[in-house]
């Protein structure tokens, strides 16, 4: 019960390294709902007007169960409910949504109770909203146990599951805890600056200047022949890139390493969007392969051997890097130069230019000294872009198209996250995408829809609304103040830039960098008022 609980407090129905899926929406859950307990559209739309939440409407609509519970435990513990989720992901074949099915059947009938009943239903769709921060439970299992948070923390790095770390505090076996290859860990996050005249920013520490790579980020795992890619959202992407796993075959050492898919030919990066064709591919032909060529580039090294160098400055990871990893066919590691102590910004944007010009995104700087801190964003690492005029949104609302798209959903309202961390619309956008992307997309939209209940306040009726896991680079012109949306921004000229399967909807951008840039606009105008 302890090791399921802990992942449920998180809000997740497995361990953050753990790839399995419920492959189940809103629009699953309401069905097996009313088919269990009868109740009408108008009954669940009140219910939802109401609370604002699937979980507490679907709670408020339980009924005692007709038939006998189909469970072995007396009641709906945290650990059957944990088998009930492996059951349903589990769960494959021709009839696998109808299997999916039966199963939260069962759940729901084990259930019982409408709280128990509201927060599977939470916890199913990851909305469980109660405060809990993962940092904040990894705090808790240090205070229950009576162990030093660091040693909680680092148990998590090891293993990827705040799970199995809970059992180990209880038992006082986190010291042998070792690393995990094949389980991810969370990906260290940099914070953007401004481009400028001067970083003031930077003063009083050391720095080093990198390439920013304008690829698909990924993890490496090493051990020995078992060579595993995990994207920023932890998912496995072996198969979309065999070349790169055959390239780390035969490594001298076990190792795990970050760094940055990219399409490259001839040693020259190729535009981002060459790359997108390889995006999401689980059977890669040879002619996609000789069409867009991929490498990868390392700029961090995290493990050697069952070694963790997460606590390990910057400076001696990139030391170690350089005396693992041996550069060859598809495999390199990112250049980076160690700035004066004095910070130069004539230098860093010289540096910046040339990375540019070499067809990279921007550069990175990372302090010398600063650890590896998985899923955090801090002042450690920065990101250096000259134009901040792109956003990270989720999609939250979905209309048909019109002439040759009337048959698909492509046009889509987009949100950011807001000062109470609920999604806030801040625009639509109707360009940027292929044909085949939008045709690719509008059943996984049709097949998550949600209750038309959860329509936004200042939605149009024409508007669907749909889970928001869809996260898109949107590309604008000027942001302007505008009560058209709840964010109270709208962007002019919004064009939708790529859609980012490395990243999670957790970590899309929020009404506070929407202020940032807005400002910052702002002052430019200021300055040069021509433009």
């Amino acid at each position: 019960d302890l090791e399921a609980a802990v992942r449920f407090f998180t809000g997740n129905p497995f361990a953050a390294s753990d790839r399995r899926t419920l492959s189940i929406g809103g629009s699953a859950l309401v069905k097996v709902a009313r088919r269990l307990w009868h109740f009408d559209d108008a009954a669940l739309s009140a219910a939802y007007a109401h609370s604002g939440d699937l979980g507490d409407a679907l709670g408020s609509l339980t009924q005692a169960p007709r038939d006998t519970v189909l469970f072995a435990h007396d009641d709906l513990s945290p650990a059957a409910l944990s088998d009930a989720f492996a059951s349903i992901a589990h769960a494959s074949g021709k009839n696998s949504a109808k299997r999916r099915e039966s199963l939260l059947e069962d759940v729901f009938r084990a259930a019982e109770d409408p709280f128990v009943v509201a927060y599977v239903v939470k916890i199913v769709t990851g909305d469980l909203r109660i405060g809990l921060r993962e940092g904040l439970v990894l705090n808790a299992i240090a205070s229950a146990f009576d162990v030093e948070p660091a040693a909680v923390r680092r148990g998590l790095m090891v293993s990827g599951d705040i799970g199995t770390v809970a059992v180990a505090a209880r038992h006082g076996t986190l010291d042998q805890l070792h690393v995990a290859y094949g389980n991810p860990i969370g990906f260290m996050l940099a914070s953007p600056i401004p481009f400028g005249d001067s970083y003031a920013q930077l003063a009083g520490e050391r720095w080093a200047i990198e390439d920013k790579y304008d690829g698909i980020r990924a993890q490496a795992h090493v051990d020995g022949e078992r060579v595993m890619l995990f994207s920023r959202t932890l998912n496995d992407v072996s198969a979309t890139y065999p070349e790169i796993v055959t390239a780390f075959g035969g490594l001298s050492r076990r190792a795990i390493f970050d760094g940055e898919i990219v399409a490259m030919r001839d040693g020259n990066v190729l535009p981002f969007r060459t790359l997108q064709a390889r995006i999401s591919r689980k059977d890669v032909a040879d002619a996609l392969r000789e069409d867009v060529p991929v490498a990868y580039v390392a700029f961090d090294l995290l493990a050697v051997d069952d070694e963790l160098l997460l606590d390990e400055p910057y400076e001696r990871r990139r030391a170690r890097l350089a005396k693992v990893l041996a550069p060859k066919p598809r495999l390199a590691v990112a250049p980076f130069e160690i700035l004066g102590d004095d910070v130069d910004a004539a230098i860093i944007n010289e540096r910046f230019a040339a990375s540019r010009t070499r067809g990279n995104e921007g550069s990175m700087l990372k302090r010398l000294d600063s650890p590896y801190a998985p899923g955090r964003r801090g002042k450690w690492w920065v990101k250096l872009k000259r134009e901040l005029s792109t956003l990270d949104v989720v999609v939250v609302a979905v209309e048909w198209g019109h002439g040759k798209r009337s048959k698909v959903l492509s046009d889509y309202t987009f949100a950011v996250r807001g000062d109470d961390g609920g999604l806030v619309a801040i625009g639509k956008a109707y360009s940027g995408l292929t044909d085949a992307e939008i045709a690719e997309l509008t059943p996984w939209f049709l097949e998550h829809r949600l209750p038309r209940e959860a329509q936004r306040a200042k939605a149009r009726a024409s508007e669907i609304p749909v889970e928001p896991q869809i996260v898109l680079e949107v590309a604008f012109d000027v942001i302007q103040v505008s009560e058209l949306h709840e964010s109270g921004f709208s962007l002019r000229f919004p064009r939708i830039v790529r859609i980012r399967d490395d990243k999670p909807a957790a970590e899309i951008d929020t009404l506070d960098r929407v202020r940032e840039i807005y400002e910052e606009q702002l002052r430019r105008e200021k300055i040069e008022p021509s433009r």
